[in-house]
C-alpha cells in the first residue's frame, strides 16, 4: 500500500467516525474507564499520525515550496506557533494537551486534506461520499430519537458524568432538545446548518446530478431534526446560510421592490413575535422565557453573563490566559471557566494575536470559496461557513469536533482541484 493511500484511509476514517464518535467513546469509555482519555482522543491520535506521514509524503514529492508559499498555510503555521507560545502561560499538562487538540485539530485536518487532494485529487469523491453518508446517519438517528424515550441513550452509558442523554429548554420537560449522535443539541443544530446549506445549494442548481425528490426528503428531515434541537443560534445560522445561497444564485434577478418586500416581511415577523410573547412556543423556544417559571430559570441571563465576563477578560488579557484555560480543557485544571462566544474563546486561549490570525485564516478560506461559488458545493460550504460564523457569536462553535472537522474538512475538499492530478508518484 502506498503512502498516500494510508494517509487517505486515515483521514477518511476520521471523517466517517467523527459523526458517531460521541456514543462510541461514551460506550467504550464506560467499559474501559482507565482508557477513557485515550478513547476520546482517537481522532487527534489519527490526525497526528496522518500529519507525520504527510510530512514524509510532501518531502518525497518535493512539494514544500508549493505549500509554504501559500498564504493559507502561512496563516495556519502562524496560528499554531502562537498557540505553542501561549503554553508559556502554563495551565497544567492535561489542560495544555486538551487545549492544543481542541484549538488546532480542525486547522490541521484542513491542511492535511488540502495537501492530500492537491497531490492526489482522485480521493475527492470518497471524502464527499463519506461526509454525505455521515449526514444521513446523523439526521436519521435524530428522527429515530423522536420515537424513543428521551433518556434512551443511557443504555450506552450517557449520564451527568459523561454526556447528558438529553437536555431541555430551561429545565422544562415539555421541550426536550435532541442531540442525535453529537455531543449536544447546539452542535447538532450547527452541523445540520452545513447539511441543509448543501441541500439548498443543490436544489437551486438546475444542473445538479442528484434526485430532486431525494434532496427534498433529506431537506425536510433535516429541518425536522433542526427544529427539535431548539437551537436558536442554529436557526439564525440557517437563515443566514440560506440567504447567502439565494443571494448568490438570484441576485441578478432581485429588484428594489423585492428588497422592500423582504424588509416588510422581516418587520412583520418581529412584530408578530412581540405580539405572541405569551404563546407557549414563542416564550419557550424563541425567547427561552417560560412565564410559569417566574424568572427562576432563564438561559438568556447565563448567555449575557458569560458574554460580559468574557469581554472583560478579553480587554484585560491581551496575551490570553494560555492554552487550556477555557472551555472543556479548563475542566482538567484548577481554574475552569467557559465563554459562549467563539471569538472570545480564541482570544482567551491565544490572545489578540491568535484571534487576529484565526479571523484572517477564516476570511481567506471564505474568499477562496467565494471565488469558486459557481460550484454548488463550494457555495454551500461558503454559505454554511458564514452561517456558522454567526453561530459563533453565541457559541464556541468550532470547539465541537464534529462541526469543526466536517466543515473545515469539506472546505479543504472543495478548494482543491477536482480532476487534475499533479503527481504520478
Amino acid at each position: 500500500m502506498r503512502l498516500h493511500q494510508i494517509i487517505a484511509g486515515i483521514l477518511l476514517i476520521v471523517a466517517a467516525g467523527v459523526v458517531i464518535h460521541a456514543p462510541l467513546t461514551v460506550l467504550f469509555g464506560t467499559w474501559l474507564p482507565e482508557a477513557a482519555l485515550i478513547i476520546k482522543s482517537w481522532k487527534e491520535i489519527l490526525i497526528l499520525a496522518a500529519a507525520v506521514l504527510t510530512i514524509v509524503m510532501v518531502q518525497q514529492q518535493h512539494a514544500w515550496k508549493r505549500f509554504t508559499t501559500d498564504r493559507l498555510f502561512q496563516l495556519i503555521f502562524a496560528f499554531a506557533i502562537v498557540h505553542f507560545l501561549s503554553l508559556f502561560i502554563w495551565q497544567g499538562l492535561a489542560p495544555a494537551f486538551a487545549g492544543l487538540a481542541i484549538d488546532l485539530r480542525f486547522v490541521v485536518y484542513f491542511a492535511l486534506i488540502y495537501i492530500l487532494l492537491s497531490l492526489y485529487p482522485q480521493y475527492r469523491a470518497a471524502f464527499i461520499k463519506v461526509f454525505g453518508v455521515g449526514a444521513v446517519v446523523v439526521i436519521g438517528f435524530t428522527i429515530l430519537q423522536l420515537f424513543l424515550p428521551p433518556d434512551s441513550l443511557k443504555i450506552l452509558g450517557y449520564s451527568k458524568q459523561t454526556i447528558a442523554p438529553y437536555t431541555t429548554i430551561d429545565q422544562n420537560p415539555d421541550f426536550v432538545r435532541y442531540q442525535s449522535t453529537l455531543r449536544g443539541p447546539n452542535p447538532l443544530g450547527a452541523y445540520i446548518v452545513i447539511v441543509l446549506a448543501v441541500v439548498i445549494a443543490w436544489l437551486v442548481d438546475k444542473h445538479h446530478r442528484f434526485s430532486t425528490l431525494k434532496l427534498a426528503i433529506v431537506g425536510l428531515l433535516g429541518l425536522i431534526a433542526l427544529y427539535v434541537t431548539y437551537s436558536r443560534s442554529a436557526y439564525l445560522g440557517l437563515l443566514v446560510a440560506t440567504a447567502v445561497v439565494l443571494g448568490v444564485r438570484y441576485s441578478h434577478r432581485v429588484r428594489m421592490k423585492h428588497w422592500i418586500a423582504l424588509g416588510a416581511i422581516a418587520i412583520a415577523i418581529v412584530g408578530l413575535l412581540s405580539a405572541l410573547q405569551s404563546n407557549d412556543f414563542v416564550s419557550n423556544v424563541v425567547l427561552h422565557e417560560d412565564p410559569e417559571e417566574m424568572g427562576q430559570i432563564n438561559s438568556n441571563d447565563g448567555h449575557i453573563d458569560s458574554l460580559v465576563a468574557g469581554t472583560g477578560r478579553f480587554i484585560t488579557e491581551p496575551f490570553g490566559a494560555g492554552v487550556g484555560s477555557t472551555g472543556s480543557a479548563s475542566l482538567l485544571g484548577s481554574s475552569p471557566r467557559g465563554v459562549e462566544n467563539q471569538y472570545l474563546f480564541v482570544a482567551h486561549e491565544s490572545g489578540w494575536v491568535g484571534l487576529g490570525l484565526f479571523v484572517a485564516l477564516f476570511i481567506i478560506v471564505l474568499q477562496r470559496l467565494w471565488q469558486k461559488r459557481a460550484d454548488s458545493l463550494c457555495l454551500a460550504v461558503l454559505a454554511s461557513g458564514i452561517g456558522l460564523a454567526v453561530v459563533g457569536v453565541f457559541l464556541p462553535v468550532w470547539t465541537d469536533d464534529t462541526v469543526s472537522l466536517v466543515w473545515w474538512g469539506l472546505a479543504a475538499v472543495v478548494l482543491t482541484p477536482p480532476n487534475v492530478r499533479t503527481s504520478s508518484k
